[in-house]
């Protein structure tokens, strides 16, 4: 069994409380948090669980191999830094730093300590993101030109990041992935329209080397929750609603064609109209995959499908986007 400590237990790492309470191989001993009203939020969930109030208790304690940081984000580098450094085995919740220096070291440390490092990159976990990575994959969709992605609600404000890196981690991350690439520029623009300097809604442009376009809208001061992510290719289009209670994926059987040679200018391309299919993909909570994973992978020492290297890799694209956001939208090189 992999003996876990959850540290945070506010309104995501109640979650990761709830997760490993019962995932299979995993021991939850120690949820800690300075309030006590989410600590005994957690006994409800594990009522054998033991209590305590920051990360040195779990730093200490013998019972514990591995400590998931569902803190604030300002706090993950330097908390998973101080775990590592302990001979703890680290999940940490996205992003997992403010900079790329910061999340190298940590990435360093883990490294050179033989320790699991891995990133709480949910939507990677997601039976719907991994249907679409098999399709691309097989070549289904044809050549990839676009994507755009959207999430944006009438949420949560944060005081300490802006919606960039509260919200765009998740689609940099699942992005990057379906594509097997990386962005080689990326530029943003932004509205602080609730609390000074604090982007509220941010939209950015991403450059792939392959020749991939994407756009990312994140924001939480929208009236709608909305959870989308669009994938333009040559044969094939798709629909990504993570919304939708059932219908998860829409495949569009939708594209211009370009006929072989040709008589009349009409006839150079034509718009083909083919069937709508929406595939029927079994769905298991992202959350318990990825906690599943990483319990898998501190067991049997494999590389996480979120790991260190990958996280960074998101970091480097977000720190890029903050330094476009800060300069009206010019392009920045990742």
């Amino acid at each position: 069994m992999v003996r876990v400590a959850v540290i945070g237990a506010g309104a995501w790492g109640i979650n990761h409380v709830r997760a490993f309470a019962r995932s299979k191989g995993a021991q939850l001993t120690l949820v800690c948090d300075a309030s006590e009203t989410c600590r005994e939020r957690a006994r409800a969930l594990a009522p054998q669980v033991r209590l305590g109030k920051d990360l040195r208790d779990a730093l200490s304690a013998d019972d514990v191999d591995a400590v998931v940081l569902a803190t604030p984000a300002k706090d993950h580098a330097e908390h998973a830094r101080l775990a590592l450094h302990a001979g703890k085995h680290v999940l940490v919740e996205k992003p997992l730093a403010l900079n790329a220096a910061d999340a190298q070291s940590v990435v360093a440390l883990a490294d050179a300590r033989h320790l699991t490092l891995m990133e709480g990159h949910l939507m990677l976990y997601h039976p719907a993101v991994a249907y679409l990575k098999t399709m691309i994959s097989a070549g289904d969709l044809g050549r990839i030109f676009y994507i755009y992605s959207l999430r944006v609600n009438l949420g949560r404000v944060r005081q300490d990041e802006n919606a960039l890196w509260s919200l765009a981690p998740h689609d940099v991350s699942m992005i990057g992935h379906l594509l097997d690439d990386e962005p080689e520029s990326v530029s943003a623009r932004g509205g602080t329209y609730l609390q000074h300097n604090i982007e509220d809604v941010v939209f950015v442009n991403l450059k792939f080397r392959s020749g991939v376009s994407a756009q990312i809208q994140v924001s939480w001061l929208d009236p709608r929750k909305e959870r989308r992510l669009t994938i333009v290719g040559s044969q094939k289009m798709v629909e990504f609603d993570d919304v939708h209670p059932v219908e998860k994926l829409r495949i569009y059987d939708k594209g211009v064609d370009r006929p072989p040679p040709f008589t009349e200018y009409a006839q150079f391309l034509s718009i083909r109209n083919g069937d709508i299919h929406i595939p029927q993909v079994p769905m298991v909570e992202p959350l318990e995959v990825e906690c599943r994973h990483f319990v898998e992978c501190v067991a049997q020492g494999k590389r996480p499908l979120t790991d260190g290297a990958s996280s960074l890799r998101v970091v480097r694209v977000l720190e890029a986007a903050q330094r476009s956001l800060e300069s009206s939208g010019a392009p920045v090189d990742v």
